[in-house]
């Protein structure tokens, strides 16, 4: 019975091993010349700490070390971030047939680009945080919304995750929000472009399209779904705007759907729970679903 089984075993591995022959995407195997995705996620974990350095800084370090604490968290972010860029540029990107110092330089720049940026992205966190506070009044405090709320962990892995996209970063922005998804089960594309006081009441269910433009002031609750029409055409949509366009002062209620790359929400409206819009909104409007009639039986 025992050889029995070593002779399945080894029946099996010789299967795999043969099914790894042809050059098929699912077979890569170079692991060292690809992005380390445990190694994204930990990066997005430090910058956590430089975003929120009272929230998510170790509390090993005293407030009078904070200086040096902070230079060694940037240095090491730096050093993993650059890294990876490297590799993504010559796993996937426009520079994949350049030579390993033109990859390097390339990436070392895109990495104090987007570090230089981060005065900016917490500019920005600091107005989704004053935005979440005054419009959730089961919010004590902003310390609640920093340390608890998902809709605010979401947003600022976003922010960090659409720097990146502007840089023209391949791959690492989207592992980098679907961190952000499956930790909070909100799915905000890091190419969509969101102004300043956003905030996702709840969150939950939330799916935010690539080419989504959202301008500031907005509020979205649960189940929201700003998305495309069709997806059918597959990558020929690729750089077509197929997401909606939401302007200023917009409140969007849970489970409502807005599609379509030509749909646009101009300011002041509010869309009621569970609409279905497809074509472009006026300013100044409340839209809402007919009631629907009730059932009750005994």
């Amino acid at each position: 019975m025992r050889k029995l089984n070593e002779d399945r075993v080894e029946s099996i591995v010789r299967l795999m091993l043969d099914d790894y022959n042809d050059d098929r995407v699912i077979n890569k195997t170079d692991l060292y010349n690809q992005p380390d995705k445990k190694a994204i996620i930990d990066i997005v974990e430090k910058l956590l700490k430089i975003l929120y350095p009272g929230y998510y800084s170790d509390k090993v370090y005293k407030i009078y070390s904070l200086r040096n604490n902070m230079a060694a968290t940037i240095e090491d972010i730096i050093f993993h971030l650059k890294k990876q860029i490297m590799l993504v540029l010559k796993y996937c990107g426009t520079y994949s047939e350049g030579s390993d110092n033109e990859l390097e330089e390339k990436a070392q720049n895109m990495t104090f680009d987007f570090m230089e940026k981060i005065p900016q992205i917490r500019s920005y966190l600091d107005t989704d945080i004053q935005a979440a506070y005054e419009g959730d009044p089961a919010a004590e405090s902003k310390d609640e919304v920093i340390l608890s709320y998902p809709g605010l962990y979401a947003i600022s892995v976003y922010r960090v995750a659409h720097e990146l996209v502007l840089l023209g970063v391949p791959v690492i922005p989207r592992i980098m929000t679907e961190h952000a998804h499956s930790v909070t089960g909100i799915d905000i594309h890091p190419g969509a472009t969101i102004g300043k006081y956003f905030f996702m009441d709840h969150g939950t269910g939330i799916v935010i399209g690539e080419t989504t433009v959202i301008g500031e002031h907005v509020k979205v609750y649960q189940g929201v779904t700003l998305g495309g029409l069709s997806t059918k055409g597959g990558q020929k949509l690729k750089g077509v705007k197929r997401h909606p366009t939401i302007g200023n002062n917009v409140t969007i209620y849970s489970g409502a759907s807005i599609l379509g790359g030509d749909t646009v929400i101009e300011e002041n409206v509010v869309v009621g729970g569970n609409a279905f819009i497809t074509k472009s909104i006026g300013k100044d409007t409340k839209v809402s679903i007919k009631a629907q009639e009730l059932q009750f039986k005994n």
